[in-house]
């Protein structure tokens, strides 16, 4: 066992990113990272989150990887034990450049029909393991994001987009996860937050616990929420999951 030093060496604790550790694509609080470290004295800690981990260091510190003990970028395409990299996966590799192709003259085409009273840069994010699509665009400003967010749940933009992909594209075999305030992850059918999981199941865990805010059916942490490998805990916000973790692990 790789965290004899722990009290519980064989219990798992993930994390989603956005609006469970931080508020959505802003920086974790030094509260947050003083209990996440107290935690890690108890059990084995990680994250999974859609985002590169690029984003994810600008999000929770230029140290995640000494922080962290799993981190897991793009679902687990991208991931680090103990700082170390394990072995990925490629999305294009995977789909082929002539299908990603029509798939993105798709969606572009789509975005540019839309009436929408904000449009700002960067609508495809290209991922090792996915991409992002976003109608407004990523590079929206914070409020630019929360008025999506309040649009996107009056008009649902991003649900009927996705309805749209799914009967376009049914022989690719992708599967289209919402999450986050402004975009949609797209990736291979198998590919979501439970394809971390292969990279700890020789672990040795008896528990794997994940928190996440988006853990119901269609949100982006469903998936591994619901997965008889894990025990899941839906949470509201980063002042939440604090909570949760002080009643639980007893903190």
């Amino acid at each position: 066992m790789s965290f004899s030093d722990r009290e519980r060496p064989n219990t798992l604790v993930l994390f989603d990113v956005d609006g469970t550790l931080t508020p959505a694509r802003l920086t974790v609080s030094p509260e947050m990272r003083q209990l996440l470290s107290d935690l890690r004295k108890k059990v084995v800690i990680g994250f999974v989150g859609g985002s590169d981990l690029s984003k994810q260091v600008e999000q929770l510190g230029a140290d995640v990887l000494a922080e962290f003990d799993f981190c897991f970028s793009e679902n687990g395409l991208t991931a680090y034990k103990e700082g170390q990299k394990l072995a990925s996966q490629s999305f294009i590799n995977w789909l082929g450049e002539q299908k990603y192709n029509e798939l993105a003259k798709f969606i572009l085409r789509y975005l540019s029909d839309l009436d929408l009273p904000v449009r700002r840069g960067t609508f495809i994010e290209f991922r090792n393991g996915m991409i992002n699509v976003s109608p407004i665009g990523r590079n929206a400003s914070t409020q630019e994001r929360a008025d999506f967010e309040k649009f996107d749940k009056e008009s649902g933009v991003r649900k009927t987009m996705v309805q749209a992909l799914k009967k376009n594209f049914a022989d690719l075999g992708l599967t289209y996860s919402i999450g986050g305030q402004i975009s949609f992850d797209v990736f291979p059918t198998g590919w979501d937050k439970t394809y971390c999981l292969q990279h700890v199941a020789n672990e040795g865990f008896n528990e794997i616990h994940f928190f996440g805010d988006k853990a119901y059916e269609g949100g982006n942490d469903w998936e591994i929420y619901s997965d008889s490998r894990t025990i899941g805990h839906a949470v509201t916000s980063p002042e939440d999951t604090a909570k949760q973790l002080k009643e639980l692990f007893k903190i």
